[in-house]
């Protein structure tokens, strides 16, 4: 592993030297998890923020009725962290967990404060960053209520296609908020009218 895929995403969120640029990552470390395993759990405060490298992540609750429902997948080339939990320093009300093996760069919570003091080019790209996720959750949120659930599979299909190939489609079903069997008639009626095309 090295930190050039993260310095790369910096800049391009936030233009910056080279220089400036290995100084804002200077703070972050490697980790890896199995398939299947947590990144964060539920009831538990999430001290760490990670920029994938390798793999998917998939950030998931509970229903009132027990059901287990996907609430976000995070791809190669984003962060993923519980927000909330993060900068709240509250229990995380959901979990996060490795969908494939995954290699990531953490920050740990001490260390982004102390960043966002010292680095002003750290705090710009912080603030961007936290926007930039704020808006992929309230697309998210608005999608499920103004969108139909084909609409919700052709923009995720199209946006994130690798998701397909690598996660379970039980998950992609409950994130687009639709049963197995909606899903299984809605990729039939996408895949015949590409043939048609």
């Amino acid at each position: 592993m090295n930190k050039e895929s993260l310095v790369q995403f910096i800049q391009q969120v936030l233009p910056m030297s080279q220089a400036k640029a290995g100084q804002v990552v200077e703070k972050f470390k490697p980790m890896q998890f199995e398939r299947n395993g947590h990144v964060l759990e539920a009831g538990k405060v999430c001290h760490t923020s990670h920029f994938i490298e390798k793999g998917i992540i998939r950030s998931y609750t509970y229903d009132v009725d027990g059901n287990e429902v996907t609430t976000a997948f995070y791809p190669e080339n984003t962060f993923t962290n519980d927000l909330l939990s993060f900068f709240k320093r509250s229990p995380a009300k959901e979990y996060l967990q490795a969908v494939t093996g995954c290699e990531t760069w953490y920050i740990t919570y001490e260390d982004m404060q102390a960043s966002f003091h010292t680095i002003p080019e750290f705090r710009e790209f912080g603030r961007l960053n936290i926007v930039n996720q704020y808006s992929t959750l309230k697309e998210r949120m608005l999608s499920m209520l103004q969108e139909t659930a084909e609409q919700r599979y052709s923009n995720l299909i199209n946006s994130s296609p690798g998701i397909f190939q690598h996660v379970p489609l039980k998950y992609i079903a409950s994130y687009l908020g639709i049963t197995d069997t909606s899903l299984s008639r809605i990729r039939k009626e996408f895949a015949r009218k590409a043939a048609s095309c």
